[in-house]
């Protein structure tokens, strides 16, 4: 499944835009597979390595690391860098189901 197919589901998707080297990045990673697994079947949560995928970060604009975005339906809903609690991300992402 492409990337654009993920995002353009109707199942809300949690893109964590997110790179090797960053520590911030290492501390929202164990807050993200915890969002995933409780949220299973009703969201998903997707990681895209900025290192690796310079054309996806270059389309969105990702200037720094973590950022965040929920997609619905191909469009993008939210928008945030930094990290964030699990209960926050899940409310977030709740407003979209």
């Amino acid at each position: 499944m492409t990337f654009q197919e993920i995002i353009n589901s109707e199942q809300p998707t949690l893109v964590d835009f997110f790179a090797t080297w960053c520590g911030p990045c290492q501390t929202l990673s164990p807050i993200l597979k915890e969002v995933a697994e409780e949220l299973k079947g009703d969201a998903r949560v997707i990681k895209i390595d900025v290192d690796k995928n310079q054309a996806v970060a270059k389309k969105y604009q990702i200037m720094g690391v973590p950022t965040m975005m929920i997609f619905k339906s191909g469009e993008m809903k939210w928008r945030q860098s930094g990290v964030l609690p699990k209960s926050e991300i899940i409310r977030l992402i709740n407003q979209f189901r």
